[in-house]
């Protein structure tokens, strides 16, 4: 049997959720990778099955308890993304907080120093308008370059940017990394771009 790279990741996927529900049936406590892999495996199948994102979302928060998880668990996993394949197409799932509130002094707990710090400084920035010509709600991560997105969802930048300036391969949006701005079905959104780093090849 030959299988694509999808495949193989989904069959990983699906194995590993496996060692988390054995872990459960005997009263073991999960670590994080199994935990995740568990919420992402019922995710791809709740999404196969026909239910809508939000039915999703909602269903993830009650997969995996806190007293089910490893003591630092909920800190180490803010969120939860994975790609679930449902009947009309390919959607990012985003799923905060999976196992449940975190600790602020607990494992992992970041304690940022005093004043302010600048992302990306002295990079161009423009306004963009993401429209969302889809029958979903769509999710755009924090890096993601916006020539890349949902094909749904058309992104339009301020005339009065420079050419250069203007092309969506160049732009992200200006948002915090491991963040996401999330696009109703039907609706236009207004955001900020701000043009990626790095040497242009």
């Amino acid at each position: 049997m030959h299988l694509i790279p999808r495949e193989q990741e989904r069959v990983l996927l699906h194995s590993a959720a496996e060692l988390a529900r054995r872990r459960l049936a005997r009263g073991a406590r999960l670590g994080a990778s199994e935990a995740v892999a568990l919420v992402c495996d019922e995710i791809c199948e709740l999404a196969w099955d026909g239910h809508d994102l939000d039915e999703v979302v909602r269903r993830a928060h009650g997969i995996v308890g806190p007293d089910q998880v490893l003591a630092g668990v909920a800190t180490t996993v803010p969120s939860v993304q994975v790609e679930a394949l449902f009947p009309h197409g390919t959607t990012l799932v985003h799923v905060d907080r999976p196992f449940g509130p975190p600790t602020p002094e607990g494992p992992g707990a970041v304690r940022p120093a005093a004043g302010t710090v600048e992302l990306a400084p002295g990079r161009a920035r423009c306004g963009v308008r993401l429209h969302n010509e889809g029958d979903q709600p769509v999710w755009v991560t924090s890096h993601v370059p916006l020539d890349r997105l949902n094909r749904r969802l058309r992104v339009e930048v301020d005339d009065e940017v420079d050419t250069d300036d203007a092309d969506p391969a160049r732009l992200r949006l200006d948002i915090a990394a491991g963040t996401a701005l999330r696009v109703e079905a039907g609706t236009t959104r207004a955001a900020t771009a701000v043009r990626l780093g790095g040497v242009a090849r």
